[in-house]
């Protein structure tokens, strides 16, 4: 019933605040109106009010509220207010577009994720689990799906032929699913690396080894028992590539269900943008919902019956485990402390000079030094998208703790595409990095949170822990001084490997003119300024794009840095912590 009330007060909320954006915002939505209908008519006043009488602005955001619910009780959400047409006919056609690109998506995905944890499940095989460092898999994520899409409009379609932009069948899903699942691919792969790492030093793997399980059996084992852990993760993948493919949608033109959203929020056509979300968070429900069932089911008995395994190994820790990113950082200062002596500002006669001794990264369309706005760039895109994290990660673990209250409010989130909900904002606030940097933790928070959720459930599940309130513990005690310490470093580790994700969303808001203005040296803004010339000038893009990748890097294997072989210990004592049980029960 919890879980069901947060979905329904998470959704109202949300509708409702859409509902209020022409009163929230500074623009007037008859002049946006006023455009979308006729560009060559004059905005006199009387053409205004004309446009306020006819959609009902006249009437308040609560009576307009009313009136879309009861319409959308009785099958009609309503006409669009530029074209007059009913909006659910092609808000369908849209979400059928983005859920077919999707699933392709997803395939580029799975295949992706697939060669991420080939190197985790040899390992832990061959009886040495051990965490990778992750360098494939964070420059996979690193990659801006924008730019990404650029290149392949280029590449696939001068060199494989494949069809570049438009949406007329299966062949037109190709790029796009490659833009979209490479860096999905790299996400899932190095959360279930992890995952898979973790479940080899549990105690049966060693069990069936002793057997005579074949490999096979053992592999397919740990794979279905990591898939537990981040289930609600995919979940929450496919809901953010359904929804949050707006600049692939745009590069390629195709009609799926971002882009049409990103269109009726800058235009402020109300009743097209309320089904167009409506439609999301009815998706991002469904995926939830399926991906708690499949969690579940995956599960079994071992939690109905309190019998969750537990991870009996330690991981050793390496001093080779610095070394990548010990090179990711001094790529970073090199970077920075060469550049911020020089002057981005300045603009020259060499305009997309190639880089040189004078350039070594090049220079821009304006002629300005590209290794200047890097380097100015990377302590004002790296500081904001540490503290997003910073901020998602507390938010994420705090409302993790309570996952029946925060479920809808998880899912609705994350149903929102960071793009429009940079609109949103910007529309409040106006753009700027302050608003980019809300817009962008308002939709990070939501997979912290439901992996806190999934991984603390688990915690309970296990024996030791379902036994210490017949010991006297505590629910508080029990809670954060067994539960919490057990969660925490895996949730720091995957917020983490958000950190580029966070980065690169932060950068598709500049791309989009959503987060800081010009001149600002910001990475987005470089990226944005070099996709229009990525033939010509590839190294416009390629000088922010490797920054982008070596903060993943960095980040990634450093969440791998704190552990690499694991050390088996005797299954009988499987932890320090059922120890403890074990003392006070002799006691």
């Amino acid at each position: 019933m919890r879980t069901t009330a947060s979905r329904l007060l998470a959704v109202c909320g949300v509708v409702l605040v859409v509902g209020m954006l022409p009163w929230l915002s500074n623009r007037d939505p008859a002049l946006s109106i006023l455009r979308a209908r006729s560009a060559e008519q004059e905005p006199t006043p009387e053409a205004l009010a004309a446009i306020r009488r006819d959609l009902g602005l006249d009437a308040g955001p609560i009576r307009m509220f009313w009136d879309w619910l009861t319409g959308i009780a009785s099958g009609n959400p309503g006409t669009s207010w530029n074209t007059g047409k009913p909006v659910l006919p092609g808000a369908l056609d849209a979400l059928t577009v983005s859920l077919t690109l999707m699933g392709f998506a997803m395939v580029v995905a799975i295949l992706t994720a697939g060669l991420v944890v080939l190197p985790s499940m040899r390992a832990g095989l061959r009886g040495t689990p051990k965490r990778t460092a992750g360098g494939v898999a964070a420059a996979l994520t690193s990659l801006p799906e924008f730019l990404l899409a650029s290149v392949l409009v280029v590449l696939g379609a001068v060199w494989l032929s494949f069809p570049a932009y438009g949406w007329n069948g299966p062949e037109y899903a190709v790029l796009p699913a490659l833009a979209l699942g490479l860096p999905a691919g790299g996400l899932i792969g190095r959360l279930l690396a992890d995952a898979v790492a973790v479940t080899f030093t549990e105690g049966w793997v060693t069990t069936w080894t002793v057997a005579g399980f074949t490999r096979a059996q053992i592999a397919a084992a740990v794979l279905r028992r990591a898939l537990t852990g981040i289930a609600s993760q995919i979940g929450l993948i496919m809901v953010a590539i359904t929804g949050g493919a707006v600049a692939v949608e745009k590069v390629f033109a195709i009609p799926g269900l971002g882009r049409t959203t990103l269109g009726d929020a800058q235009s402020q056509d109300l009743p097209a943008l309320q089904i167009d979300i409506l439609l999301l968070l009815a998706v991002s429900a469904a995926l939830g919902i399926a991906a708690e069932l499949v969690r579940r089911m995956l599960l079994g008995s071992a939690l109905r019956e309190k019998a969750m395994p537990i991870p009996a190994g330690v991981f050793h820790r390496s001093p080779r485990r610095w070394v990548v990113p010990s090179a990711a950082a001094s790529v970073l200062v090199i970077v920075v402390l060469v550049g911020l002596p020089r002057d981005g500002q300045v603009t020259r006669r060499e305009k997309f000079a190639a880089p040189s001794l004078a350039h070594p990264f090049g220079t821009d369309a304006s002629g300005r030094d590209l290794l200047a706005r890097v380097a100015d760039g990377a302590l004002r895109s790296i500081g904001l998208s540490l503290a997003v994290t910073v901020a998602a990660t507390f938010i994420g673990v705090l409302l993790g703790l309570a996952p029946k209250a925060s479920r809808g409010l998880v899912e609705v989130t994350n149903a929102a595409p960071p793009v429009v909900t940079g609109i949103l904002i910007a529309a409040v606030w106006g753009p700027s990095a302050g608003g980019a940097a809300v817009a962008v933790l308002i939709v990070t928070w939501a997979p912290l949170a439901a992996h806190t959720a999934a991984l603390v459930e688990e915690a309970r599940a296990r024996p030791y822990i379902s036994i210490l309130p017949t010991l006297g513990a505590s629910n508080a005690r029990i809670l954060f001084g067994s539960i919490v310490p057990s969660v925490l470093p895996v949730v720091l580790r995957h917020a983490m490997i958000r950190l580029p994700g966070v980065a690169l969303a932060l950068a598709a808001l500049g791309f989009l003119g959503l987060g800081p203005q010009p001149p600002t040296a910001d990475w987005g803004l470089i990226l944005s300024d070099g996709v229009s010339a990525v033939e010509r000038a590839p190294w416009v893009t390629a000088a922010p794009l490797a920054s982008l990748i070596a903060l993943a890097v960095l980040a990634v294997s450093l969440s791998a840095a704190t552990s690499g072989r694991a050390r088996q210990v005797p299954s009988s004592r499987q932890s320090t912590q059922e120890d403890a049980v074990h003392d006070h029960e002799n006691r």
